[in-house]
């Protein structure tokens, strides 16, 4: 029996020698010098190359080195039954929060627009909007959600949510998804941390710029596959939001021809929101590969139907 490392875009090295710290006798195959596919049952993966879980006959679990899961989900040949089980980590989810506050403070103290002007030697004095007076709407109110949303009212600014159904969450009201347009009219700072799924590709779209607060930001540290990036560019250009944080792409790492890179009202990181720590994270997989071996249920199993 052995266990699997595929990332495409992470070192492996760490999660290699971290497992193997927890437990010697481990036997680990790393992508793409594997000699056994058919003693593998267990993969640990980040950005596999889509159909290469096909030519692993024995594979019973996909784990997912992160919170999302899409990267291994939009694989169509995915083999029949396995199971997918995605990363909940403290540190993971307190990064986070502390990513999208540190984001949310800088548009409301104007950070990016004094940046900006920084770089074109303009000396702008402008006023800025405290978080009590500002409004910030996340979209998708998961563990994630919820965290970040914890911080940001903690830190004063006025919170709602979003998600499947409607509820109140820690004092925050929680739209459901037949109240979007209520959730939309009253924020001013939208966060996405929505999953993939095939209802929440590209619903970040001119439509719902338009349904927004005046003077309205976007901040997208979920997925890339949310943001239609044309309509961003236009809502941007046409002053009908008023800039965009963006840390997540649909083609990472981001094509250095591409608009944003050069766009002043578009921010962009590199994928940094939130990195999972191999140390923080090896006992719950470790945890779930000895539960596969036994036949028990598994921790923060996907539900592969809904995406999340």
């Amino acid at each position: 029996m052995s266990i699997l490392l595929v990332s495409t875009t992470r070192n492996p090295d760490k999660w290699f020698s971290t497992l193997k710290e927890k437990n010697k006798s481990l036997d680990i195959q790393i992508y793409p010098d594997v000699e056994r596919p058919e003693d593998v049952e267990f993969a640990i993966s980040w950005k596999h190359p889509e159909g290469l879980y096909k030519d692993f006959p024995n594979l019973k679990v996909i784990a997912s080195m992160g919170a999302g899961v899409n990267h291994i989900l939009k694989d169509d040949e995915l083999p029949e039954g396995v199971k997918v089980t995605r990363i909940v980590d403290d540190q993971l989810t307190k990064d986070m929060s502390q990513f999208v506050l540190l984001q949310c403070l800088a548009v409301s103290r104007n950070l990016f627009i004094h940046l900006q002007d920084q770089s074109n030697k303009n000396w702008k004095p402008k006023s800025y909007q405290t978080p009590e007076k500002t409004s910030v709407g996340i979209m998708g109110y998961g563990v994630l959600g919820q965290e970040a949303g914890k911080v940001l009212k903690a830190n004063g600014f006025d919170v709602i949510g979003y998600a499947n159904s409607s509820k109140t969450v820690d004092g925050i009201q929680v739209y459901g998804a037949d109240r979007l347009d209520d959730f939309l009219s009253k924020t001013q700072i939208l966060v996405c941390l929505l999953p993939v799924t095939s209802e929440t590709k590209g619903i970040l779209d001119m439509d719902v710029f338009k349904k927004l607060k005046e003077k309205a930001y976007l901040i997208n540290v979920a997925r890339g596959e949310h943001l239609v990036e044309a309509d961003l560019i236009s809502a941007v250009d046409k002053d009908i939001i008023e800039g965009a944080s963006l840390d997540v792409f649909q083609e990472e790492p981001l094509p250095e021809t591409h608009p944003f890179w050069n766009h002043p009202k578009i921010q962009i990181t590199p994928h940094v929101a939130s990195m999972t720590d191999p140390e923080s994270v090896a006992n719950q997989l470790l945890e779930n590969y000895k539960r596969m071996q036994n036949g028990d249920s598994l921790m923060n199993e996907v539900d592969v139907s809904k995406g999340y």
